[in-house]
């Protein structure tokens, strides 16, 4: 019996600690309570072929579409292959999705060729997943130590041998441990606007980095294209998530004239790949002098909004908005990590003992660019993964991201700038230079910028100026656009096979050829 520490309480961390307890002792390690990460925050749904006129085929064919080439088709076969199966057993552990008189209850959404999305409390899929596995770990009395903050993967001769850890009361220990998986999302908190809940600051994608990972395709960043854009107190302004599911079920977008500009911007409109109407929006928000575009929704209906999208409706109803009468102002924000840390389709990472599963790591399942509604889905599939993979032996880092070089044990030292830390400045920096339109001068303004940040004490902030300037590198290495990562000093896919940015510590980044 392994010694097993899951950092993060989402799907992946959850479903990673149910699986390792059937045959390990497990402890369960999360920043804030249970609930407290991005799962709970999913509201479209999760993407499955379930339904008789769907197939595995047609959804890894969405998957790769959507991915822009960079998919890694084992990740793909592996995350559409698995997923009718691991949805079942959600349902199994107490999952409440939506029925209707036919069965399952479905939606479509962007990209998806069928309409395959199961989604439970009309909007509030991710919520009931997280109610469901974590009662199913109080049942199972797995160890579930909250308020601990990922201070560092410790590694032991080259292998991952437990986590350092900062108690909720300022104290620090070490845990012990055979097998270490990271389920600790994404970096969301690296842009001025995110959909991300404030713990997403790339805790888990920096300690393994310092532990000696390989990184890939960190220039990833999915843009979501549709969050609800509100004043603040401080004078700027929040988002709220506003699902793809909405645009599925048939509102549209217009610009400050009325204007629907999806139809000259992609054949298939509002319901084109994320990046595609995220970056449209972009256009027309700078022809309008930065005002955001509106989602109408008001064709739908007053009953149907509220039942289909109760979490939604609520929002709009406090904010003083009768959706159903006006339309909604609207704004991208960052949402989610498509690169990570590098693993296998086992979850394993190029650091032996250290396993990384969900939107911390990078399997290549998501390409360049997320197919919606597959982020839980991920979590799901490669979490059970990783807990079959414990008592296997390791194996190499897969082909896909062998760099040159080394990831081994060498010391790796971060150039400290004069500037003391701040992290709007940070965000804003990150947003301008590295965010929805990106090209050299602004990188490079923006790697300047950072390098001259002082690097604060570790903790979140530390992790944050670590992936930025990571970030910015990688993107200054991409000279082309592919995916969420648009260079408009390079606007057109690089000829050839399309190739990974894979990030070694002590290396500049590495471009990788994706196997055929």
């Amino acid at each position: 019996m392994a010694r097993v520490v899951v950092v993060g309480s989402g799907i992946a961390g959850l479903v990673a600690a149910l699986r390792a307890a059937e045959r390990h002792e497990v402890t369960v390690v999360t920043k804030g309570t249970i609930a407290d990460g991005s799962t709970r925050y999913a509201q479209g749904g999760i993407a499955a072929a379930v339904f008789s006129d769907d197939s595995v085929a047609a959804h890894v064919a969405d998957t790769l579409r959507a991915g822009a080439g960079l998919n890694v088709p084992a990740a793909v076969e592996a995350l559409c292959g698995d997923g009718p199966r691991r949805v079942r057993e959600l349902i199994a552990l107490g999952v409440a999705f939506d029925r209707d008189g036919q069965g399952l209850a479905r939606g479509l959404e962007a990209a998806h060729s069928s309409a395959r999305v199961l989604h439970a409390g009309g909007d509030a899929t991710g919520a009931e997943i997280e109610r469901a596995l974590d009662a199913a770990v109080r049942r199972a009395g797995i160890r579930v130590l909250t308020g601990a903050y990922l201070r560092d993967v410790v590694v032991t001769d080259g292998a991952a041998s437990g986590v350092a850890l900062r108690l909720a009361d300022g104290t620090e220990t070490q845990l012990d441990a055979d097998a270490v998986i990271l389920a600790t999302g994404g970096w969301g908190q690296l842009y001025a606007h995110t959909t991300n809940p404030a713990i997403a600051t790339g805790d888990g994608v920096a300690a393994a980095w310092r532990a000696g990972a390989l990184l890939a395709d960190l220039e990833f960043t999915q843009f979501h294209p549709t969050a609800l854009r509100l004043p603040s107190g401080d004078g700027g302004s929040r988002v709220f998530l506003v699902s793809e599911a909405v645009r599925g079920e048939g509102a549209v977008l217009r610009n400050a004239r009325g204007e629907r500009f999806m139809l000259d911007a992609h054949p298939d409109a509002e319901l084109a790949p994320r990046d595609v109407v995220a970056r449209a929006i972009a256009v027309e928000m700078a022809a309008q002098d930065g005002l955001p575009v509106v989602l109408d929704a008001t064709a739908l209906g007053a009953d149907f909004l509220a039942r289909r999208f109760p979490t939604i409706d609520a929002a709009c109803r406090a904010a003083g908005i009768d959706w159903s009468r006006e339309p909604v102002p609207v704004t991208p924000a960052a949402h989610y990590a498509m690169g990570g840390v590098v693993t296998d389709i086992q979850g394993r990472t190029s650091v032996p003992g250290l396993f990384a599963v969900g939107e911390v790591a990078c399997t290549g399942a998501q390409g360049a660019n997320r197919l919606a509604s597959n982020s839980l889905l991920e979590g799901l599939v490669f979490a059970h993964r990783a807990a079959e993979a414990i008592s296997e032996p390791w194996t190499e880092v897969p082909a896909w991201a062998a760099a040159p070089g080394s990831a081994g044990s060498a010391e790796r030292e971060v150039p400290d700038g004069d500037e003391p830390f701040d992290r709007a400045r940070l965000q804003s920096l990150l947003w301008t230079g590295a965010g929805l339109h990106r090209d050299r001068a602004g990188l490079q303004r923006a790697a300047r910028a950072l390098a001259s940040l002082r690097m604060p004490a570790p903790g979140e902030d530390a992790n944050l100026l670590q992936l930025g300037r990571l970030v910015v590198a990688a993107a200054l290495s991409r000279e082309e656009s592919r995916g969420a990562h648009f260079r408009s000093d390079f606007p057109l896919p690089a000829a050839g096979t399309p190739r990974h940015t894979v990030l070694a510590p002590l290396s500049v980044p590495t471009e990788v050829t994706v196997p055929c």
